[in-house]
């Protein structure tokens, strides 16, 4: 594989099951990427990834989906977060699904997490230079806003990558790789829309005026990347995965069979893709 090809993997909460089967097909055919960035849910995908335990980003979520220790909207009501930190960073890695830790220390691979700063209202980009350190970005990647506290981190305050640099194929490129590999969540139709809240989200994030900002145009950004990645696959410079039509679950999907359903569609199309893919790297 030429060592200027990047992988990128946007986020999109239980979407990423879609990536998360594409990344288990890569694996079987031991195929590695010189630097992979990635966001949110794609950076979840990612650290598995790298552990060679590609697997493992079905068996969580279909394990503890039903789980309150995992996901409950009774402890986000109670001024909490949706998601169960504690347990998905400790409990989960640690006891109940072991991560291979040693593995994910050992991997050649470059990855580099997608956060936003809280304070600026702009991408922090964090490598895997220690397990301490990547499992902190990997937590603040994956804290999707109004519904997760920030992550503080190298005197930052940090939250979702997918808020500031949702498609980080640029980030890729300014980083020195000029082949890119992409996977989306989304059907090729998708363009993202604003959302509706502003009064909301400026209460919410009133001290946060610039993160508040960042949330209100993240759709912009989004589809100017999406732009972009057209852009990039007509010219031979990306090879995009993207599904066919939308996937059968939503960002946070509480049905167990759905959650397989998606992983299967990205495994099926991985490996329909991959001779492809193949003759794309070469």
């Amino acid at each position: 594989m030429n060592n200027k090809t990047a992988l990128v993997l946007e986020g999109g909460g239980f979407r990423g099951l879609y990536t998360a089967g594409i990344l288990h097909r890569f694996y079987e055919m031991n195929l590695e990427f010189p630097f992979v960035i990635a966001v949110s849910m794609g950076a979840s995908n990612a650290t598995n990834y790298l552990a060679k335990q590609t697997q493992r980003n079905l068996d969580v979520p279909y394990t503890f989906v039903n789980d309150k220790r995992y996901m409950s909207y009774a402890r986000l009501l109670r001024g909490g977060a949706l998601f169960g930190i504690d347990f998905i960073f400790e409990d989960i890695p640690k006891k109940l699904i072991p991560f291979d830790f040693n593995t994910f220390s050992a991997s050649k691979q470059k990855l580099m997490y997608v956060t936003t700063d809280c304070c600026q209202g702009k991408p922090y980009y964090v490598l895997n230079t220690s397990m301490e350190e990547s499992f902190k970005a990997l937590e603040a990647s994956t804290s999707l806003p109004f519904v997760s506290k920030m992550v503080p981190l190298h005197n930052r305050l940090l939250l979702d990558g997918g808020i500031a640099d949702p498609i980080p194929v640029e980030k890729a490129m300014e980083e020195g790789y000029d082949k890119l590999v992409v996977v989306l969540t989304q059907p090729k139709e998708f363009r993202k829309k604003a959302i509706k809240a502003k009064r909301f989200t400026h209460v919410i994030y009133k001290k946060y005026p610039q993160l508040a900002e960042a949330i209100l145009t993240r759709h912009v950004r989004y589809n100017q990347q999406l732009a972009l990645v057209e852009q990039l696959e007509a010219e031979g410079k990306a090879f995009v995965y993207r599904p066919d039509a939308t996937l059968p679950v939503s960002r946070t999907e509480q049905k167990k069979e759905k959650l397989k359903e998606t992983f299967q569609i990205g495994y099926e199309q991985g490996d329909a893709m991959m001779n492809e893919l193949l003759s794309f790297l070469k």
